[in-house]
């Protein structure tokens, strides 16, 4: 299984609340929909721009995010 992080992310009160309602309304938990929206702007970025090279992503250190590491 692949390790997953938790990443705290500062939301306005009016983003969070679109948040959750569009949570709702696709029948997922804000967690499970931020994900979704994010694993999009991926695709969209890897799509206009060009696909994120594997060496690139390798040399990024994620230790930082380690102490928040879920199992």
């Amino acid at each position: 299984m692949k390790q997953s992080y938790t990443v705290p992310v500062r939301l306005s009160e009016d983003l969070l609340r679109k948040l959750i309602y569009i949570s709702e309304a696709e029948g997922r938990t804000p967690q499970a929909q931020f994900t979704l929206m994010l694993r999009n702007t991926i695709q969209y970025h890897e799509r206009a721009k060009s696909k994120i090279p594997p060496a690139e992503l390798a040399k990024i250190d994620v230790t930082p995010y380690a102490d928040n590491k879920e199992e």
